[in-house]
Parts: structure tokens; C-alpha cells; sequence
């Protein structure tokens, strides 16, 4: 967007409160005008999570007409969502049962965050009812055996006729405040696990299905607890169904939940063992010891020494990075050398032991790195 382009007041009042008072993340891909004094910009696509995937809504207002309430333009493959939004009156024609849109007022901030959240909620009622239309016998018996869990959506991808149907099923609600201190989470975790089945008409469950695919989603805050990205997920076994599936899922996440708040002291005691060799730490991730940075010298060479510490330590390495205090490139940014891979390490040293042998390498690795400086800042 230019400098020159802006929101109209009234419209901006709006989405802002939409983005920073949304219970899910909203994210806005791209505004534009359709008025012809180009510089005011009134309409926007809205990325709104669902089914752990996103959905695309056009937002139009008229910068005209501002006070007037916005249109809403949806996706391709939801060319019937309009009409199953209308309901008969008494006299027998349809109209729009929207509440947000019958008492909008412009002056009240909140009235697109309410359009968005009622056309969300109805969206979801939408893509369930279509989902129960489609004809395969595996996808009628997945929803009869899971309708008793709360908070599933549904969604069938496909123009002409579906050819996926998405299931998004709430798995934990992962809430550590009391066990963690320090813990800035105000809201729970939640993992989620998303599950693709393809449509195939006429489908018999008596056949060898294949596996559908499978996918855990997490809050970004939790990666820093737990990345779902390296959780193993069980094996589908054949003739399997999600209500056979979730529970031995759900067990297992629970365990490794468990676990990563236990693996939180190890780290703490890790980066206590390198202050021991290294001084006290510049800055330090306090509360997950995910990260640490440490001041260090050798002669008068001053260096930083940043250290990552993955989720699955100390089964995996940390990852070291060196960044001078003296040298600066082009741009007037500080140069840092790559991870370095090669340090001595092993899961079954002690932390103190851990802590010495990085010491001990970074001695002479920082000369190579004080020499890479020196060549680079000649560029």
C-alpha cells in the first residue's frame, strides 16, 4: 500500500477492531479501491481461519457511502453460501437473516467484527450441511461416529462436485500458566488435528480404504513449548475410523505435553552451565530456556555467542551462532557467521560437560570467525 493510500476514517475504525479483537487470527491480504479517487481505499480480502485452513472474503464498502453497511463477496466454491443465508418473510420472499446487517450502525466500531463472526458461524452450519450431502458411505459413517465431540468443522473442497471433505477436531487444550512461571500465555494452546478424506461416490465400507491424510495444528505460542511439526503420529491402521484414531492420538500428545514441561528444567539447567564457563548471560528466554546470548572475548575481539535450544533437547543439538561486536557490513549490520555445525556433542554428556566443550571449541573457532570479519568487512 503507498503512502498516499488511506482507510476512510470510518472504515479503518472498523477493521482495526475486526484484526485486534477477533478470537482467531484475521489477517488482511490485500486492499484496493473502486472509487475513482484512487488514494482512498475501501474494500479488502479477509484471510479468516477455518477448518485449520483459511477462507478468503472480499469485504467491500463504498467510500461514498460509508456509513453504509459493507457487501461481502465469497469464495468460488462457495457459490450457494448466498442463498443458503436468505429465509422466506411472511409474505413469502426471501431476505437476508443477517442481525449485524439489520441493525448496523457505523458509529460502533464493532459491527464488522459481529458480520464476520455471525457470517463464520453460519458459514460453518453451511459447509457441515454440505458435507452431510455428499455421497460416500465412509464420510456418512465418520460423522455418525465423532457428531458427539464438540467444536469440529467441516468443509468439502470442489466446484463442479466435492472431491475432498476436511474435518478440523480439536485435540487439547494445553493450559501451563500455574506449572510454568512466568508463562505470558492468556489464552489455552489448543492442538488441533486436521484429517482429508477424498470423495469417492458410491464408496463401500466393506473395500480397503486408504489412510486419509493427517495434519497437526497448533497456536503459534505453543512451538515454543511443543513443535507438533516433530510429534510422530500413530499409524492408520486399515479399516481404521477417527473415533478409533483420536483417543491413542490424544494420549500420546498428553504424554509428550508432559514431558516438554519437564525438558523446560533441563534446558534451564544447560543454560545455568554455560554462564558458568561464559558469564552471565546478556538476554535468556526465562521462562521455555529456549535461547540464550552470551558476551565473549578473545584478545580484543568481542564477540556475542547465540545459542538455540530445540524442543527435543538434549536429543537434538543446539544451534550456535557467533555475530562480532566490532565488524559491520554494507548496510551497517553486525556480521554473523552460519550455525556451526561441528562442535563437539553428545545427549549423554552432563550439562556442566555440555557447557565446557562448547567453551573449549569456541576458543579457536572464534579466530576463524575474527578472520571471516576481517574479509568481509573488506566487501
Amino acid at each position: 500500500m503507498a503512502s498516499s493510500e488511506v482507510l476512510p476514517p470510518l472504515i479503518a475504525a472498523q477493521l482495526n477492531h475486526l484484526i485486534v479483537h477477533s478470537p482467531f487470527p484475521v489477517k488482511v491480504e490485500k486492499l484496493w479501491s473502486g472509487s475513482k479517487k484512487r488514494n482512498l481505499l475501501d474494500r479488502f480480502t479477509l484471510l479468516i481461519p477455518f477448518c485449520l485452513d483459511h477462507i478468503r472474503w472480499d469485504v467491500i464498502y463504498n467510500v461514498s457511502a460509508p456509513m453504509a453497511a459493507p457487501d461481502v463477496i465469497f469464495g468460488p466454491d462457495d457459490d450457494t453460501f448466498s442463498a443458503f443465508l436468505m429465509e422466506p418473510d411472511r409474505r413469502g420472499n426471501n431476505k437476508l437473516a443477517m442481525s449485524s446487517l439489520v441493525d448496523w450502525n457505523y458509529r460502533e466500531s464493532f459491527r464488522l467484527l459481529n458480520l464476520i463472526l455471525e457470517l463464520r458461524e453460519q458459514y460453518a452450519a453451511y459447509q457441515r450441511k454440505r458435507v452431510g450431502e455428499v455421497e460416500d458411505e465412509r464420510i456418512k459413517f465418520e460423522i455418525s461416529t465423532i457428531s458427539h465431540r464438540g467444536g469440529i468443522e467441516m468443509l468439502v473442497t470442489g466446484v463442479e462436485k466435492p472431491e475432498e471433505v476436511k474435518f478440523g477436531v480439536p485435540l487439547l487444550a494445553v493450559n501451563i500458566n500455574e506449572m510454568v512461571p512466568g508463562c505470558p500465555w492468556r489464552l489455552q494452546q489448543k492442538i488441533q488435528l486436521q484429517v482429508v478424506f477424498p470423495v469417492v461416490k458410491n464408496f463401500a465400507l466393506s473395500t480397503n480404504p486408504s489412510a486419509p491424510r493427517l495434519k497437526l495444528v497448533s497456536s503459534a505460542d505453543l512451538r515454543a513449548l511443543l513443535s507438533v511439526e516433530d510429534v510422530k503420529l500413530p499409524p492408520w491402521s486399515s479399516g481404521m475410523c477417527m473415533a478409533e484414531y483420536l483417543p491413542d492420538l490424544e494420549d500420546t500428545l498428553g504424554k509428550q505435553v508432559v514431558e516438554c514441561i519437564s525438558a523446560i528444567d533441563v534446558r534451564r539447567r544447560f543454560i545455568e552451565a554455560l554462564a558458568v564457563v561464559f558469564g552471565r548471560p546478556l538476554e535468556a528466554d526465562s521462562v521455555f530456556c529456549r535461547r540464550s546470548s552470551f558476551l565473549a572475548t578473545s584478545g580484543v575481539f568481542t564477540f556475542l555467542v547465540h545459542i538455540s535450544l530445540p524442543t527435543q533437547f538434549p536429543r537434538q543439538q543446539p544451534s550456535i551462532m557467533l555475530q562480532s561486536a566490532q565488524h559491520f557490513n554494507s548496510q551497517g549490520s553486525p556480521i554473523k557467521s552460519t550455525p556451526l555445525p561441528d562442535y563437539p556433542w553428545s545427549p549423554r554428556w552432563e550439562a556442566s560437560q555440555m557447557a565446557e566443550r562448547i567453551f573449549e571449541y569456541l576458543v579457536e573457532e572464534c579466530l576463524n570467525f575474527k578472520k571471516y570479519c576481517n574479509e568481509m568487512q573488506q566487501y
